[in-house]
C-alpha cells in the first residue's frame, strides 16, 4: 500500500511528495534512484529534517500509535492505513490529540470511496428500503493459502489476523451505515492455515433501531481471485445488494423513491456511478480517498466519506467486542442444565403414552 500511495501522491497536481521513510534499504535505493525523492530509515530524522504539512502512514498496525502520535505532536495532518490501532483506547487518544490541534485525520478504509457502497449509504439515508431489519456483510479472498508464519500478517501483536486485516473493511461499512454497534454474540474465529491468528470470522452484531447484522469473512478462500467485499441489506420496503461491481436494489413501493429508481428491481453499475480520477492504481477508490484527504488538508474540512480517527475508533471498538465475545466461547451442551419439563406437558405426554399403550394392547388382542 505504501508503494501505491507513493505513485498516487506523486501524480496528484496539488501534492509535492518530499520524503519517504522505510525500513528496507533496497526499497529506498530503488525509489531514490528513479524518483529523486529524499529517503530515510528513521522517521524522527525525516520529520525533523523536512518541512511537511502531512504524512501518510502505511505500516503494520502495531506501529501506528507511536508513528501517528509523533506526527500529530509535530502538528502534521495524518492519513493512516487501517485499522487505526490495536485498541480503541489508543485510537480515541489519537483522535482527541488531533481534535485539540485542529488537524485533519483519515484512515484508509477505501470501500467508502467505492461508488456502489457509497450508493448504499445514499439509499439508506434516503430511507429507500424503509426500516432496516437485517444486514449481511461479507469479505472473502486468497490471502493465506498455506501454513506459514514469516510475515507481520501472521503475528497478532503486529496487527495481523483476518479480523484486523480483512474483517475491518466490512465492519467499517457497517458502522458507516448504522453507527456504533450495541452488542455482539456468537463470534467464531476459525483457523484454516494460520497458527497464531484466525483465518475466518463469523458473528452476529446488533445496532440501534433493532438492526441485526451478520459478519462472514474468510481470507483463506482460494475460490476468489482477489479480495471480494459485499453487503446485503433487508428492510421493510425492499432489499439492497452491493459489491465492487454493482448495486442491485429491489423496492416494494413507488412512494418516496429516490430519483432514477422504480418499484421492483433496479441495477446501478460501478461504471455508471464512479466519477473519473486523474490517476489510476489498483482502483479509482484509492486515488479518490487520497484526493479527499488532500482537499481536506487544503480546506480544513472533514465532512464527507473519509473515515476520521474518531470514526475509525468505532470500528476498533467493534473488533474488540468480537474478540472478547469469541474468547468467552459457546456453551457446550453438557454445560447447560437439563431443561425441566413443564407440568402441563408432562401430563399431556403421559396421556399420549397411555392412549398408545391401550392401542397396542387392543392390537395384540385382535
Amino acid at each position: 500500500m505504501g508503494l501505491s500511495h507513493v505513485s498516487i501522491l506523486r501524480a496528484h497536481p496539488d501534492v509535492d511528495l518530499r520524503a519517504i521513510c522505510d525500513s528496507s534499504g533496497y526499497v529506498l535505493d530503488v525509489l531514490h534512484k528513479y524518483t529523486g525523492i529524499g529517503v530515510y530509515t528513521d522517521v524522527e530524522a525525516m520529520l525533523g529534517a523536512e518541512q511537511l504539512d502531512a504524512v501518510v502512514i502505511a505500516t503494520p498496525t502495531g506501529s501506528h500509535y507511536e508513528l501517528v502520535m509523533s506526527a500529530l505532536n509535530r502538528g502534521l495532518h495524518v492519513f493512516c492505513e487501517k485499522p487505526l490501532t490495536l485498541t480503541s483506547a489508543q485510537s480515541l487518544e489519537l483522535a482527541a490529540v488531533a481534535e485539540r490541534r485542529g488537524l485533519v485525520t483519515q484512515v484508509g478504509y477505501h470501500n467508502r470511496f467505492v461508488a456502489t457502497f457509497a450508493e448504499v449509504k445514499r439509499l439508506l439515508d434516503h430511507g429507500a428500503v424503509g426500516r432496516v431489519t437485517h444486514v449481511l456483510a461479507e469479505a472473502y479472498g486468497p490471502v493465506v493459502l498455506e501454513e506459514r508464519g514469516t510475515t507481520w500478517r501472521s503475528r497478532r501483536s503486529e496487527g495481523g489476523s483476518c479480523v484486523y486485516d480483512y474483517a475491518a473493511h466490512p465492519l467499517d461499512l457497517l458502522t458507516w451505515y448504522f453507527g456504533p454497534a450495541r452488542a455482539v454474540s456468537g463470534t467464531v474465529l476459525g483457523e484454516v492455515f494460520s497458527v497464531d491468528t484466525e483465518d475466518e470470522v463469523h458473528g452476529t452484531i446488533l445496532f440501534d433501531g433493532s438492526v441485526s447484522g451478520q459478519l462472514s469473512v474468510n481470507w483463506s478462500d482460494e475460490s476468489y481471485r482477489k479480495m471480494t467485499t459485499r453487503v446485503t441489506v433487508w428492510g421493510t420496503g425492499g432489499r439492497i445488494f452491493a459489491d465492487r461491481q454493482e448495486c442491485q436494489v429491489y423496492l416494494r413501493s413507488e412512494a418516496g423513491l429516490p430519483e432514477g429508481y422504480q418499484a421492483g428491481w433496479n441495477v446501478r453499475y460501478t461504471t455508471d456511478l464512479t466519477p473519473p480520477v486523474w490517476f489510476y492504481v489498483r482502483g479509482e477508490e484509492y486515488s479518490a480517498q487520497l484526493d479527499y484527504f488532500v482537499r481536506a488538508v487544503v480546506s480544513g474540512s472533514t465532512e464527507g466519506a473519509g473515515t476520521t480517527f474518531s470514526q475509525a475508533a468505532e470500528t476498533d471498538q467493534l473488533i474488540e467486542m468480537m474478540l472478547e465475545d469469541a474468547a468467552l466461547g459457546p456453551r457446550a451442551a453438557e454445560q447447560r442444565p437439563a431443561p425441566s419439563e413443564p407440568r402441563a406437558t408432562r401430563g399431556r405426554l403421559g396421556r399420549i403414552r397411555s392412549v398408545r399403550a391401550r392401542a397396542r394392547s387392543r392390537a395384540r388382542g385382535a
